[in-house]
């Protein structure tokens, strides 16, 4: 049974230590191990192991191995554990090790995925303009369970999140200020929906903005629309030139009187 005859610690890493042992051909390194493990296994010269032993005092080493790259992935944030568990999955560790160092994550309290997901809900709220089902499909990305979901979304009250479409409405209407008054409102709603918006709180937020323009603010709006358009249709007939242009102003949101009202005033331009 191989004894060992030696313990050096690492020049790179001073938490680690070589093993060497004893052999037919003289004292050889056999491994290296984190210094819990070490600590763990009281390992000292002298003390004999077998292969048995030093499968165990690998696996054992790997968990800290693992471990240790779990705690130096949290030690920049709060992680959720699916963030863990994908992190240690792409440093290649095996399925059940890393079952272990989760376990023992939540043990020492490093894990805690209804406190992440708390203040992952504050911060988003807070700092960036998504709407809850934004925040909600990313918590769920995250691997956070659907009933903590479900409790801490409560976070982001109603009325905060109609402050933040309302926000967001005031922002993209200077946007859009070149469309027309039907063409801005369904580009703000499309917007708010893929912030996060759910339809009623997009609708109380448009309540609140002033989106429509008066025939004066619509007509500027049809004049710049038209003149790019009429690039276009330059070249055809002057009946297809004005059929193509009405429809294209009317697929772009504006109302017919005042599409006549253009074709009419510049007809013979």
């Amino acid at each position: 049974m191989p004894t060992i005859t030696k313990i050096t610690i690492q020049k790179k890493n001073k938490d680690r230590y070589n093993i060497y042992t004893d052999s037919e051909h003289g004292e050889t390194y056999a491994f290296s191990v984190d210094e819990d493990v070490l600590i763990k296994y009281n390992m000292k010269k002298g003390k004999e192991i077998d292969s048995l032993l030093i499968g165990e005092i690998q696996f054992q080493d790997e968990i800290r191995k693992a471990y240790n790259t779990a705690i130096h992935y949290l030690s920049s944030r709060m992680r959720s554990e699916g963030e863990v568990r994908t992190h240690l999955i792409k440093k290649e560790y095996a399925v059940d090790l890393i079952d272990e160092v989760i376990h023992k994550l939540y043990q020492y309290q490093f894990l805690n995925d209804e406190e992440f997901a708390i203040a992952y809900v504050r911060t988003q709220k807070n700092t960036t303009d998504k709407g809850p089902n934004i925040i909600k499909h990313e918590l769920k990305d995250k691997g956070i369970a659907e009933k903590i979901i479900q409790d801490v979304i409560e976070l982001y009250p109603k009325e905060e999140q109609v402050e933040t479409a309302i926000s967001l409405c005031q922002k993209y209407t200077l946007k859009y200020k070149k469309d027309s008054s039907r063409m801005m409102q369904q580009k703000i709603e499309q917007m708010l929906t893929r912030k996060g918006f759910s339809y009623d709180m997009i609708q109380l937020a448009l309540e609140e903005i002033q989106l429509e323009k008066d025939d004066d603010e619509e007509m500027s709006a049809l004049v710049r629309q038209a003149e790019k358009l009429s690039r276009k249709y330059n070249h055809e007939e002057p009946f297809i030139y004005e059929q193509k242009l009405k429809q294209a102003l009317f697929r772009k949101g504006f109302p017919l009187h005042l599409i006549d009202a253009y074709l009419k005033e510049n007809k013979d331009v």
